[in-house]
């Protein structure tokens, strides 16, 4: 998971699952909308918290104590209190909100994340895992989607059509540009 979208959605998510509140009988949902992707946890704030508060002191309350030291002892986080700035740092324009009785995160999608939309599913797939990795060879695109090293040459040649893939370099020690 290296792209920042990705990043975010995954500390989102276990940012739901360290501060959501178990004594409701809900579950930590994601949403996904073309235009964003919302990670929904049952619980408010916790301890007198405000979202502004989050946003930009950098503060929070654990509710849930043994499952954040469960995700920091499995490595999950690095250190308590991190999320919120983590996603900051890489997506600011990410919206918190509450609603009802739930905590929301909503993850603006960019066209770059959107690009399903514009190709078939494997294309899409091959454009998601060269984003994640520039030097990804075909037999690794071919390997991680099981299908063949001809279905992948020809997925990333309707790519370079859309002019969303450029190839720079020879074929080894060369990278893929990702454009949008």
């Amino acid at each position: 998971m290296k792209t920042k979208f990705k990043d975010t959605s995954r500390e989102g998510i276990i940012n739901a699952f360290c501060h959501r509140d178990y004594w409701k009988y809900d579950s930590v949902n994601i949403a996904v909308f073309k235009d964003r992707v919302e990670i929904r946890n049952p619980g408010l704030l916790y301890g007198n918290l405000t979202i502004e508060m989050i946003r930009k002191e950098n503060v929070s309350e654990r509710r849930n104590e043994l499952i954040a030291e469960i995700f920091h002892n499995v490595h999950f986080v690095e250190k308590w209190g991190r999320g919120i700035s983590l996603i900051l740092s890489k997506e600011p324009d990410t919206e918190f909100k509450e609603v009802g009785t739930q905590f929301i995160a909503v993850f603006k999608r960019k066209e770059l994340e959107k690009v399903g939309e514009k190709v078939g599913e494997n294309e899409a797939k091959i454009f998601n895992l060269i984003s994640q990795d520039k030097k990804i060879t075909y037999v690794e695109l071919a390997n991680k989607l099981n299908i063949t090293e001809k279905s992948v040459y020809k997925s990333i040649e309707k790519l370079k059509k859309k002019g969303l893939l450029k190839r720079i370099g020879p074929a080894k020690g060369g990278y893929w540009e990702v454009k949008g």
